[in-house]
This record gives C-alpha cells, structure tokens and sequence, in this order.
C-alpha cells in the first residue's frame, strides 16, 4: 500500500467509521432513514468519476489496450459455446431455416444496446461499466442494484462455462461422457457430488493470467480467438460445400411446415429471444474504458465492431447449418457434433474438431468475462457500497488485484462442486435488466440537465414508453392468433418517441461520440429488452427477486452507512483545504478537481 493509500486509510478511521465498533454501527443504524433518504438519489459527475473517485484505487489502470484488443475482447466474450447450445433447437422447434434471421433480430437488439454503453463508456472512460453510468445518471442505489446483479451473474454464469468446458474438451480426444472427467464425491449432495477439477484447473490458470496483466491477457484472447475463427470459417466452408440449397425451404419429412420460415414471423421472433443470450459478453468491453489508449476512438470500433463481427459469423453459421441439414433432421441437443456431416461419408473425425472449436470458445468467453466481473466490484468498491479492499489496482500490474481473486475464487469453488443445470436456472435475467436500465438511462441523460432542465417530461414518456412495450410483449404472447394489439402497441410506442423527440430538446450533447437518431435507437433497445424479458421463465423471476432482496438488504446495513462516511470524510477535507488536484495521466481533456483555500475549483488538463 503506497502513503496515500496509508493517508486515506488513517484519515477513515479517525473520522469515526460507522463500523468502528457496535456503539458506532448501532447509532448509524438508528440514522439509517436519514441516510438512505440522502444517498440512494445522490450523482456523481463524469469528471468527479474520473478523478477523485478513481484515485480511491490508489494506483491507476494502465492504458495500454488498443481497438483491436477491443474487438479481440468482445469477439472472445461473446464466441464461445453459446452458438453451439441456441442454433439447434432453435432451428428445429422455434424458427426453422429463418434462424438466421432470429440471429439478426437478437444482433440488431445486441448492437443497439452497445451503441448506448458506447455513448456512456466513451463520455465517462472508467472501469466501471453499467454501476458508473447508472450511478452518475439515476443516483447510487440505481448504480448498485444494476452492479449487484450482474456480479451475481458474472459469477454464476462463469462457473456454468467453466463446466461446460469439461463437458466439451473430451470429445477431443473422442471420450463421449459428459463426466467422464469429473470425480463424484460420495459425501455429498446430488447435484453438488459431481467434482469438476478441470474446471477448477481453467478457472485458476485465468485468473492467474489476469491479475498478472490485462495486455497480456489480451494477447492470449486473440491468439485463442483466432484459432476459435479459423474453427468458425471451417464450419462454414464445410457446410456449404457439401450442403443444397432445397435444405433451405424443403423439410426431409413432407408432413412437416415447408418454406424458409415454417413457423412464421412469430417464430423468427421467439427464436431471436433465444439466441440473443449467444450476444451477451459485449458489456465486458465497456469496463476496460480505462485502460484503453485512447477511448473515443477505440471504444466505438472495439464494442459495435465486436457485435457485428460476430452477428456476421452467426448468421453464416446457422445458415450453413440449414444449409447441410434440412430442419426437422437437425439434432436439437446437438446440432454441431458431426451428425449432419456423417451421412457425407468421411467425417466421423467432426466431433473431435466441434470439441476442440468449443473449448476454445469456452476459454475466451471465460477470460472477457471474468476481466469484466473483476472491473465492476473494484468500481463498487471505489464507491464504498462494499470493503473498499477490492478497490485496490496493484502499483506493478496496473489491474484490479484484489477483486480479481475474490472472484475467482468464487468462480472456481462454485464450478467445482455444482452441476450446471442449476447454475443456469440462475443466470439472464439481471443483464436484461440492466440493459434496458442503461438504455433508459442514455435517454436521461441526454435531455436532462440537473438545475438547467426539467425531468418529469422524460420520465413520463420512459415510463409510458415501457408500458407500451409490455403491452405490446404480453400480447405477443398471450393471443399467438391475433394482431391488433401488436398494432395498437407498436403504433403507440412509435407515436410517443416521434412526439418525444419533437417537443422534448436534447439537453447534453457528447463531444466526442454520441448514439445516432436520438431518441429512436435507444427507444428500439428499451422495446427489445422488455419483449426479450418477457420470454424468460418463472424460475428466472424468483432468482432475480431473491437475490435482489438480498442485494437490498446488504445496502441497508452495510452500502448505504459506509458510501455516507466516505462522503462525509470528503466533505471535511475539502472543507478543510486538504485535498489536492487530482490528475489522471494518459488521458486527454478530462478535468481536474483541487481546492484551493477550501474552495472547490475545476480545470482541464490537456495532455
């Protein structure tokens, strides 16, 4: 720990910390209304983001990350065996054929969502992803909840692709059993008994990789990352090399619906909420805004080229798939493992070469996501919500040390003992939230401006703006036989965005880079993340609710009293003329914020 870090730490406790002892967390509770009242609403700005914020990590990130890593990231995060998992049953049951245009639907939807973490990231380039722009945007508890689920997520949903890893990679060596690489542990609990070491193995050597350095850790994704391409441009050749176009409109059994989209518009429809969840690893990306080079540049190509990147790749997959294999004959459970290419002759060898492309998938996945859960708890941390120990950024490596591990070790003790079907029950919902969240918020922000503009114009049409997609979604599924109501919806949703952006102005213009077509693009994502929440199921609801509680009641008594002592402790030193200018280096135009003689003063820093 360097002096300032000491200073910080020394300053804290003199202050009289609401965990001081019981005494002092007893009175904090009793103020507990008081407090609440005062920081669930409270902003930061984009500079105070930047600067004073930041500066709790002690060390800084190092910006060493250029575009390409971007785009190396966000291909990595969302390539992995999500494709393999959809793309089957989704041809087979939901879509037919018209997957692919499932796979452009949930892609249109992915880059819309990315265009507003874009907008955010490139304003505000901190590690802190959807937690800093909610923060700044809707106050502290909105930043919190929104950060909360998706660690929660993150965790969970790493721990189910870590397993799956050891479900895959045996196949390379042509071992069929799904656990034939796990140990089973007599002791305990079904579903808890089946230990998964190679899991654990992965887990580890990543999480290694990442607290050593994100540049490096990079450079593996892209090496990792273009072998997983060259496994992707195999599939694709070797499809429509040996596959007939009739495959595309002619079922193999003429009982079956024929034509390109058998199951109509709906089904293009349903099958895209299904794929969609082979898109989410984007917003990983956004979280290394603060180690990148130069992010107005680089983050726009690196978070909307990754998502078409791989929009273009599914959609070529999935038709290649159509392509060899009419649509009722696609294995659902396994539409890449080498059935559709057997029937050709010579290719028995196939699922040896599906193992080995998603293992590799697996392993990128896992590391983008795994440096994005890291980023997001050393951000909360620097906001005092949780130990700001795992705020800490190692003076040598310039990455998130502390938060790394922690989660790592979570990651790989949960991926040790538990089966994958009840991690996934677990996972999806809390992402889809937050991108709607965040959509919602871009649209705030924009024609917001606190003391300058009023709010209630914007948030009566986000408001009516939701309520109509809902409608439009609970429609959608209630009454598969009837349009009116998808009419009446859509033309409502429609009329209330024109009328939005006729009579409510734009209040903040970005400088840099901005979401084009305001406020229709963000609208177009809030509508796609309420129609895509509303395909989930029943389990996925309770998990949300439970952990939200539980996120709720960690606020109570713990959030909410330590980020009040961070801020009062600000108070006091700037009242008392003790803190300094605040510089943050490799950056351009961004502000600095000192005191001078207690007063508070702002300047650019030019670089």
């Amino acid at each position: 720990m360097d002096d300032n870090s000491k200073g910080e730490s020394q300053n804290y406790k003199e202050m009289g910390s609401s965990f001081s002892g019981w005494a002092s967390y007893s009175n904090a509770l009793a103020q507990t209304p008081k407090r609440l009242k005062e920081r669930v609403g409270a902003t930061w700005t984009p500079a105070e983001e930047m600067s004073q914020i930041r500066q709790r990590s002690g060390a800084y990130m190092q910006r060493k990350l250029e575009w390409y890593d971007l785009v190396g990231m966000g291909i990595g995060g969302m390539l992995g065996a999500g494709v393999f998992v959809t793309t089957g049953p989704v041809a087979r049951e939901t879509s037919g054929p018209a997957v692919v245009l499932a796979y452009v639907v949930a892609g249109v939807s992915a880059l819309l969502s990315a265009f507003c973490y874009t907008e955010f990231a490139v304003e505000m380039p901190v590690a802190g992803g959807a937690f800093s722009y909610l923060r700044i945007t809707f106050g502290e508890f909105a930043g919190y909840f929104a950060g909360s689920n998706l660690l929660m997520e993150y965790v969970l949903s790493n721990a189910a692709v870590a397993r799956s890893f050891t479900s895959y990679f045996p196949s390379v060596f042509g071992i069929v059993h799904k656990d034939a690489w796990r140990v089973e542990a007599s002791g305990l609990a079904e579903g808890y008994n089946m230990l998964d070491f190679p899991a654990l193995a992965v887990v580890i050597f990543l999480t290694i990789c990442l607290c050593h350095s994100t540049k490096e850790s990079s450079i593996l994704n892209i090496a990792v990352t273009s072998f997983h391409l060259l496994f992707f441009t195999f599939i694709i050749v070797a499809g429509f090399a040996n596959g007939d176009s009739k495959n595309l409109t002619k079922p193999a059994n003429v009982s079956h619906r024929g034509g390109f989209a058998p199951f109509g518009v709906r089904g293009i429809f349903n099958g895209a909420a299904i794929v969609y969840f082979s898109y989410i690893g984007y917003d990983s990306v956004s979280t290394l805004a603060e180690e990148i080079k130069n992010p107005s540049k680089s983050l726009p190509i690196g978070v909307s080229g990754s998502v078409v990147c791989v929009s273009l790749l599914y959609c070529l997959v999935s038709v290649a798939l159509c392509f060899l294999t009419p649509y009722d004959e696609i294995n659902a459970s396994a539409a890449f493992t080498g059935e559709a290419f057997r029937k050709l002759g010579g290719w028995r060898w196939m699922p040896n070469v599906v193992g080995l492309g998603a293992s590799l998938g697996i392993v990128t996945s896992l590391l983008v996501a795994m440096l994005g859960q890291a980023r997001y708890l050393c951000v909360i941390g620097r906001a005092r919500l949780i130990p700001y120990w795992f705020s800490r950024v190692h003076p040598s490596t310039g990455t998130p040390m502390n938060a790394t591990l922690f989660l790592g070790i979570c990651t790989a003790i949960i991926s040790l003992f538990t089966e994958l079907k009840i991690v996934l029950n677990m996972i999806s919902i809390g992402t889809l939230v937050v991108f709607y969240i965040v959509a919602n918020a871009l649209i705030y922000h924009r024609h917001v401006k606190i003391g300058v503009t009023k709010s209630l114009a914007t948030v009566v049409f986000l408001l009516l703006f939701s309520a109509s997609a809902t409608g439009f979604s609970l429609f959608w599924h209630l009454h598969e036989n009837g349009c009116w109501g998808l009419v009446v919806f859509g033309a409502i949703s429609v009329a209330l965005t024109a009328g939005f952006q006729m009579w409510v102005p734009i209040a903040h213009h970005p400088k840099d880079w901005g979401v084009p077509l305001m406020p229709w693009f963000p609208a177009a994502s809030i509508f796609l993340n309420v129609f895509l929440l509303s395909s989930l199921d029943k389990k996925s609801y309770e998990r949300f609710g439970i952990w939200s509680l539980i996120s709720i009641i960690f606020y109570v008594f713990y959030g909410v009293h330590s980020s009040y002592d961070a801020e009062a402790r600000l108070s006091q030193q700037l009242v008392d003329g003790e803190t300094e200018a605040v510089r943050v280096p490799q950056t351009k135009g961004l502000e600095s914020i000192k005191t001078v003689g207690g007063q508070l003063q702002i300047e650019i820093i030019q670089l």
